[in-house]
């Protein structure tokens, strides 16, 4: 059920409504290096993939638990290769960018800088004090807020209601209670375990 455009796209109408920066830079294809800031579950990782996706532009990602400098200069020389032979853009993930070091982010910077890769970085973390200042001064940060109640309801109806990807084909119901019903578990499924 994971969108695939940014019409599925839910939440963050603050960025992404009509009219909106991102929206605007996304559908204009004029994207600058970005870092995503918000809490988990508010959509970093699926945004950035549909911002590949309705660009064009190849998608890498790329874990700042699992990968150093040595990771860093070849994923470039693929990013290289791809602008070279297909002419495509490389928009490289970097999940967890407050996870990198000094040293690792610093590897960034000619390539942000030369457009070799266009960098969206997603934290958890205040970019102001865990992304090095040069990267963070050639990257544009986009604030991400948890999904809403309406929000998450709206999710869960679209899963009931597709029958290509969700759940649509079958008799699925589901009960939903409001936050103010039951703190400790927002929903109850009758007839499923």
């Amino acid at each position: 059920m994971r969108p695939r455009t940014l019409g599925e796209f839910v939440g963050q109408g603050h960025i992404l409504g009509q009219g909106k920066v991102l929206r605007q830079a996304i559908e204009s294809d004029h994207l600058p290096s970005m870092i995503l800031w918000g809490p988990p579950g508010s959509g970093k990782t699926t945004l950035a993939m549909i911002i590949a996706r309705t660009t064009g532009s190849k998608f890498l990602a790329f874990s700042a638990v699992l990968s150093g400098v040595k990771e860093i200069k070849e994923v470039v020389r693929e990013a290289e290769a791809e602008w070279r032979h297909e002419k495509k853009r490389t928009i490289l993930f970097v999940d967890e960018i407050h996870r990198f070091n000094k040293a690792q982010q610093d590897a960034f910077l000619p390539h942000v800088e030369n457009g070799t890769i266009i960098l969206i970085g997603a934290t958890t973390e205040n970019p102001s004090f865990e992304v090095i200042s040069p990267l963070l001064s050639r990257s544009k940060v986009f604030t991400l807020n948890s999904l809403t109640e309406r929000e998450i309801r709206m999710i869960l109806e679209r899963a009931l209601e597709d029958k290509e990807r969700g759940l649509g084909k079958y008799p699925a119901t589901m009960e939903l209670k409001s936050s103010k019903e039951s703190a400790d578990w927002p929903m109850a499924m009758p007839g499923r375990d």
